[in-house]
């Protein structure tokens, strides 16, 4: 069990507050220039699309049934958090965990009432709730689903339905055919799943780096300001799904288990059929498998299993009569034909980075510099077994390759706008660099504020 107070400095993390402060101080200007340059844009132009750039969002400062809960949670993590994470065993860590990331995002989600909040969410023109009963016959919906993602095709899709592979909106049918139809349970459905992301990313980093590290993360996992968008997007189930891949590959490699890796190769096919741009956790699984490339070594036979499952759910869909390829490739075609054809790259290739400032917080952008700093100082010559002296920049080489992914999908030109929620899967694995961070509390109210404020000022969008 770790000794450390839960607002000392790590040990091995580098030193330097001064700079941790210009790091968040930067983080400000950049979310700051993205309001007031896009404020601009859409005034003179409209060619943005959003009414509080760089969010889809619209002024409307409210409370709601939320607020206190709201506030008492932030309140309870800043204050004991911490502590807990540090004393706790881990087994009532994992679950503690998870019930308080629930009660973060329900909480945030009710300032809003329960109907705008999360029984509605899902219903909304856009979403997958709109197509359930086109999806009676399912291999006939497959056979057809490309046919309809084009604006001028034939009933086509709403957007979100569209830009998606089918296995999304199979979830919502699926949920459906089971008695839990409407847009309440699909609510309550990505509140519950999408919080257990945090627990996945906490059984990654202990893992593949040490336990210390994992439980320092615990409580700014809880307290993600991402958690404003999870209450209730589809893409924090879809964040979930993605994190219990990896940490299903986390525990392949270090355990030697095919049985775990033919697992995760099934979750991360799913993955790959739950939304297009998931196929960048390709990148972090390359971390994972970087860091736990002796298990790989010891047995081949891992990465057999690791390969089968993707295959295994291509190959279903395939035969169902869904090809992914030449579905992205029409996408690609929509688009263009909608917002993605009107939203300029010029701005949003840097405001989409103001909305992940806004969705992780000042202390991932702290975190991040300390992250950058250990792996330039051990440039992975550290990078030994789990719970090694390495384990620091074994954790950073992880949220580096996050990083790496968040920036190749907002290079790609796919994602203008709206990264608030489409970036959410990748926004939680940046979350464990503020592991790295002394003061603690300091840091956790800094992520709790923002995030308190743009509920209660801001109409999100989702």
């Amino acid at each position: 069990m770790p000794s450390a107070e839960p607002d000392a400095v790590p040990t091995r993390a580098p030193r330097g507050f001064r700079h941790d402060l210009y790091a968040a101080g930067a983080a400000v200007l950049l979310v700051t220039a993205a309001v007031l340059v896009g404020h601009h844009i859409q005034k003179t132009s409209g060619t943005l699309l959003v009414n509080w750039p760089p969010l889809l969002a619209s002024w409307g400062p409210h409370l709601g049934p939320g607020t206190p809960l709201a506030v008492l949670v932030a309140i309870a993590t800043v204050v004991y958090g911490p502590a807990l994470a540090v004393r706790l065993p881990w087994r009532a860590l994992l679950p503690l965990t998870w019930a308080a990331a629930m009660a973060w995002i329900c909480s945030l989600a009710l300032i809003d009432g329960w109907h705008r909040g999360i029984a509605a969410r899902l219903t909304t023109r856009h979403e997958y709730l709109r197509v359930v009963d086109r999806f009676h016959d399912i291999p006939a919906a497959l056979r057809d689903f490309t046919s309809h993602i084009l604006i001028g095709s034939p009933e086509n899709w709403p957007a979100h339905v569209a830009g998606h592979p089918p296995g999304a909106t199979l979830t919502f049918v699926l949920l459906d055919r089971a008695g839990l139809g409407g847009g309440a349970w699909a609510g309550v459905w990505c509140i519950t799943v999408g919080a257990t992301a945090c627990v996945a990313v906490l059984v990654t980093i202990r893992a593949l780096a040490d336990e210390a590290l994992a439980r320092r993360a615990a409580p700014f996992l809880v307290l993600a300001p991402a958690a404003v968008w999870m209450g209730t997007s589809a893409d924090a189930y879809f964040a979930a799904v993605a994190a219990w891949a990896v940490a299903l590959l986390a525990l392949a490699v270090t355990r030697r288990s095919v049985l775990w890796a033919g697992a995760l190769g099934l979750l991360f096919g799913l993955t790959c059929y739950l939304s297009y741009g998931l196929t960048l956790f390709a990148l972090i699984a390359a971390a994972v498998l970087v860091l736990g490339r002796h298990g790989i070594r010891e047995r081949p036979a891992l990465l057999v299993a690791l390969l089968a499952g993707p295959a295994v759910v291509t190959a279903a869909f395939t035969l169902a009569g869904f090809a992914w390829w030449e579905a992205y490739d029409v996408l690609v075609t929509r688009y263009y034909q909608g917002a993605g054809g009107i939203r300029p790259y010029g701005y949003w290739v840097w405001g989409n980075l103001a909305c992940a400032v806004l969705i992780t917080g000042l202390a991932t952008a702290a975190g991040l510099r300390r992250s950058g700093a250990l792996l330039l100082r051990h440039r992975g010559g550290a990078l030994t077994r789990p719970g090694g002296p390495g384990a620091d920049a074994r954790l950073a080489l992880l949220v580096a390759a996050a990083v790496l992914a968040l920036l190749v999908a907002d290079l790609s030109g796919m994602s203008k706008a709206e990264t608030e929620r489409i970036w959410l899967p990748f926004a939680l694995w940046l979350l464990p660099a503020c592991a790295f961070l002394p003061r603690a509390r300091g840091w956790l109210a800094a992520q709790a504020l923002p995030a308190l404020l743009l509920n209660h000022l801001l109409l999100t969008g989702w």
